[in-house]
């Protein structure tokens, strides 16, 4: 049925995998909307039982993920190319810089560079300073960075480095299904492996859904701190729609034109932001504290990597870094293949180190210049920013009430909005060209309405989040994620062995390390569907048409 389905709509991708993927997000659409009540208890007991048994094992979780990436930079394995030897980098190193911001993270720096530091200054997460002095402000720092830099950017760079070997080394589908080979084999193309990339899918749709519900939050409260818009659902809902059809813009001219463009446009705003920052706030605080507070980072995180708020079990931990953490992982497949995909030709040590130290040392200075510059607000005004964001809960108008505090209050908060917009549409954009390569399982040129259509579904769902739901906005957002996270930190340790056993079956177990070379495979029906397109025109199917033997 599926493929009649398929055929009847034009579409040129894995009928079982499309469909099945739309089914799910359609329905739970509109399951939301008509049980709203019961949508609610069911992941609200299931949130609460998660936070309760398993939020240990998120926090050790993505910490062994990072120990074991360590490894893999500094092993013989960091020598392997992740493409054919001879093969370069396809991007420059700023542009590859850029994209790897289109993923989403720059969402997070927005909505979070001042927020963060000023919660946990006013609640020190582990309750031993008191608030808001200046040790609970070097703990709230620590933990801010803990919760977006090496931590963060693990969780994407083990899929991603996961998706470059078994992509341009093996030359399989783009597809999560395909790091599971050295397990399956060629099981991968089958019913198993669709289960795999449905999940991935499905996942992916949520996690940057709350992505864009949270930029859309933070969107209206901005609008409403200029403007006096209304913050309510309705207005978010329509928000949500104006962006995506900007998105949805940016999906049909394709990732060269579309969201290489914007991210560079991304970056270079979000720097200038940074600057004017620094240059109109109190310049040397600003500048020593940065540096202040990357050393507390690296002092604080051992122990941060491994602190399950044991003792005093005050639950702060299940609201934050288990939210974080199962966020993140999601979206990571999605942001995994689209890192893979702009760092083709890299070694995987240059992989590693690249995106793990460029982003993490960005986000560093980020949150020390968004959080030391806060912190002086509310040395000089105390409340002045913990009275609304901590005791009033406005944290998406964070960003917002921070820049009444610096001139030219109105054209900086418009630049700021303007600069969410182009950065939620990015994540749409980014996100719907990955979930189509999924579905797809290769990477030629397909039609531009199944990129559309996947665009439309995130749309939906973080609309369904935010304005169907019982729970209010965040806490909606939070709930469902939680939930849907713990499927993929299973997946991350299948990655993890997956991988080891692939470059051992490659390079053998001694140097010289020399690879095997892998023909290109497509999925079953892809190459079918090749093969008769061929025979129609009579001319020979390509060879990089052929898959492994059932």
């Amino acid at each position: 049925m599926s493929q009649r389905i398929h055929d009847a709509l034009g579409l040129r991708t894995g009928p079982v995998i499309f469909m099945t993927s739309a089914f799910v997000t359609i329905l739970f659409v509109l399951l939301t909307v008509l049980f709203t009540e019961q949508v609610d208890a069911f992941f609200a007991g299931a949130t609460g039982w998660i936070l309760d048994n398993l939020g240990w094992f998120y926090i050790l979780g993505v910490t062994v993920f990072l120990i074991f990436l360590l490894y893999m930079a500094v092993s013989r394995f960091g020598r392997v190319r992740l493409g054919p030897e001879e093969e370069g980098p396809e991007h420059s190193g700023l542009s590859w810089f850029g994209m790897l911001f289109a993923a989403g993270i720059g969402t997070i720096l927005m909505f979070w560079g001042v927020a963060e530091p000023i919660n946990h200054l006013a609640n020190p997460p582990m309750q031993d300073v008191e608030p808001g002095s200046a040790a609970a402000f070097e703990e709230a720092m620590a933990f801010t960075l803990y919760h977006f830099g090496l931590h963060t950017w693990t969780i994407f760079t083990l899929p991603a480095l996961a998706f470059a070997y078994f992509m341009y080394k093996r030359n399989l589908p783009p597809r999560v299904s395909s790091i599971f080979h050295p397990l399956l084999g060629d099981r991968i193309h089958g019913p198993l492996g669709a289960v795999i990339d449905i999940t991935a899918i499905v996942g992916t749709m949520f996690g940057v859904a709350v992505s864009v519900g949270l930029g859309t939050l933070q969107i209206n409260s901005g609008l409403a701190t200029l403007f006096g818009i209304e913050e309510g659902r309705l207005v978010q809902i329509l928000i949500i729609a104006a962006v995506s059809a900007v998105a949805i813009t940016s999906v049909a001219v394709g990732l060269d034109r579309g969201i290489k463009r914007l991210s560079n446009f991304n970056i270079i705003v979000a720097v200038a932001l940074l600057c004017f920052v620094v240059v109109t706030g109190p310049t040397l605080m600003l500048l020593k504290g940065t540096i202040e507070s990357a050393g507390s980072y690296l002092a604080w995180l051992p122990e941060l990597a491994f602190w399950n708020d044991t003792m005093n079990d005050s639950g702060w931990q299940n609201s934050w870094t288990v939210f974080y953490w199962a966020w993140t992982i999601t979206w990571s497949p999605f942001v995994g293949i689209f890192i893979a995909r702009i760092s083709r030709g890299r070694s995987i040590r240059q992989f590693i180190v690249g995106v793990l130290a460029v982003p993490v040392t960005f986000s560093a200075i980020w949150f020390g210049v968004f959080g030391w510059a806060s912190f002086d607000i509310e040395r000089r005004e105390p409340g002045a920013l913990t009275g609304p964001v901590v005791e009033q809960g406005d944290i998406p108008g964070a960003l917002f009430q921070f820049l009444e505090h610096f001139p030219w209050t109105t054209v900086i908060s418009v630049v700021a909005i303007l600069l969410v917009i182009v950065f939620f549409t990015t994540s749409v954009d980014s996100a719907a060209l990955v979930m189509d390569t999924i579905a797809n399982g290769h990477e030629d040129p397909a039609p531009t309405r199944q990129r559309v259509f996947w665009a439309v579904c995130v749309a939906a769902v973080a609309g369904t989040l935010l304005g169907a739901t019982g729970a209010g906005g965040l806490e909606a957002l939070q709930q469902v994620i939680i939930v849907v996270g713990l499927p993929f930190f299973v997946m991350g340790y299948v990655m993890i062995y997956s991988l080891l056993r692939a470059l051992k079956e490659d390079a053998g177990e001694r140097p010289p390390l020399r690879t095997k070379r892998w023909r290109k495979v497509l999925p079953p029906e892809e190459a079918e569907r090749r093969e008769a397109e061929a025979a129609d025109s009579a001319a020979p199917a390509p060879a990089s048409n052929q898959v492994h033997p059932e």
